[in-house]
């Protein structure tokens, strides 16, 4: 059995661990004005299956409720909150910020697993640069509150890629090989696939070097001016400094590239979208972007701008980095006590915990038991109550005292 209560432990000790870096997000995110939002785990399938440019209808978990409608657990948290705000609201007057932490379902994920837990934002609010910026401002300051040394935040443009197609007149069979060679950077086949194309050699050569526009943002800039590109893929890469400049005042640049050969997966993003990065981790752990016709497929226009952390990828990482041990909680004081000091003993118990101490409390039973010799420990045995420290005691007088010790032993 004691295998088992290890491995009980180790659990209990990660799911602990794991909460408190979700309350790290959830405090940064409720200093940023976000109220957190819940939507049902079952959905209609009907509600992707009427938009499959969306979500891939096949990588969806389906079930069968007792009536014979066809449901799906959850696949995506965006989709199903911008139902709920165009349900209540037809344009979008005040801004609305809303955070979640939710589970999202599918066979898309590695591992076998079917279920990943993401925590992220919506911000409902008109398309400006300054909105953009504060959106992304949060998702590093997040990173940074979760104590990573380094991490990269890449910015790219949807409307950059989209702009640069409707330039070349494509259809959309011809314009998924391209987006997959972009992803995949795959150099030598796009070129391949681009000679068969029927568009001039200026434009080929300006959508064969796009996987090649990544870096500083006045760097790539300068690059695509190298480019013939028209007035409409300007005014897009145009809008994208102007969220640069305004991250700038946050002085959160250090941490950022642009990358204009970023397409992401959602079909809905419309505009900026932007991913980041920590070291030892393959994959970001926080993706996002605008997605300002979203709501026009509930019947509502609401252009919002959103982030998802992967937390069980951002918990693996900050595990990598050794982060863990500084976000876990220390074990909690326990204190012990004879029948004719229950009052005080336990009156103590209540004012730390009053003040935020985690406290367990124990009745002794007899003299003769055996009390285990770890963590901090508080003994109401005699007359001076005292205070047990990695195997020193501090005698103390009241509450009072007894948290001064405790400020000054690191707690």
């Amino acid at each position: 059995m004691q295998p088992l209560l290890q491995t009980s432990c180790w659990g209990n000790k990660l799911l602990q661990q794991r909460d408190e870096l979700l309350s790290i997000l959830k405090q940064r995110v409720k200093t940023y004005g976000y109220k957190q939002i819940q939507t049902a785990a079952f959905e209609p399938y009907d509600l992707y299956a009427a938009n499959p440019k969306i979500v891939n209808t096949e990588d969806m978990v389906k079930i069968m409720d007792t009536s014979g409608k066809v449901l799906v657990l959850r696949p995506d948290a965006t989709i199903p909150i911008t139902q709920q705000i165009a349900a209540n609201q037809v344009n979008v007057n005040d801004d609305t910020r809303l955070f979640y932490i939710m589970d999202v379902f599918g066979y898309r994920f590695e591992n076998e697993q079917k279920k990943r837990t993401q925590a992220g934002v919506e911000y409902f609010t008109n398309r400006t640069p300054t909105a953009d910026a504060e959106v992304i401002a949060l998702a590093i300051h997040i990173l940074k509150d979760c104590g990573f040394p380094t991490f990269k935040f890449e910015i790219g443009h949807a409307g950059f890629f989209r702009a640069l197609m409707a330039q070349a007149n494509l259809a959309d069979d011809q314009i998924a090989p391209l987006q997959t060679f972009i992803q995949t950077k795959n150099i030598a086949e796009m070129a391949e696939y681009l000679a068969t194309l029927p568009i001039n050699e200026t434009l080929k050569q300006a959508m064969q070097h796009i996987p090649f526009l990544y870096g500083e943002p006045n760097q790539v800039m300068e690059e695509i001016k190298q480019h013939g590109v028209n007035g409409m893929v300007q005014t897009e890469l145009n809008y994208l400094i102007d969220v640069y400049d305004s991250i700038q005042a946050y002085e959160l640049t250090d941490q950022i590239v642009f990358n204009l050969g970023l397409i992401n997966d959602m079909d809905y993003y419309s505009d900026v979208i932007f991913q980041g990065f920590v070291n030892q981790a393959g994959k970001p752990v926080v993706m996002g972007g605008r997605y300002d016709r979203l709501g026009d497929r509930f019947g509502a226009h609401i252009p919002a701008i959103g982030f998802a952390f992967d937390v069980d990828l951002l918990f693996t990482a900050a595990n990598q980095h050794g982060l863990i041990k500084d976000l876990s909680s220390d074990e909690p004081i326990a204190i012990y006590y004879d029948f004719q000091k229950q009052k005080e003993a336990l009156a103590i118990a209540l004012q730390l915990r009053e003040q935020g101490y985690a406290v367990t409390s124990y009745l002794k039973q007899s003299d003769l038991q055996t009390i285990p010799e770890m963590g901090e420990q508080i003994h109401y045995e005699a007359d001076q109550p005292t205070l047990y420290q990695k195997g020193r005691a501090y005698p103390f007088l009241d509450v009072s005292d007894l948290v001064k010790l405790l400020k000054e032993r690191g707690n």
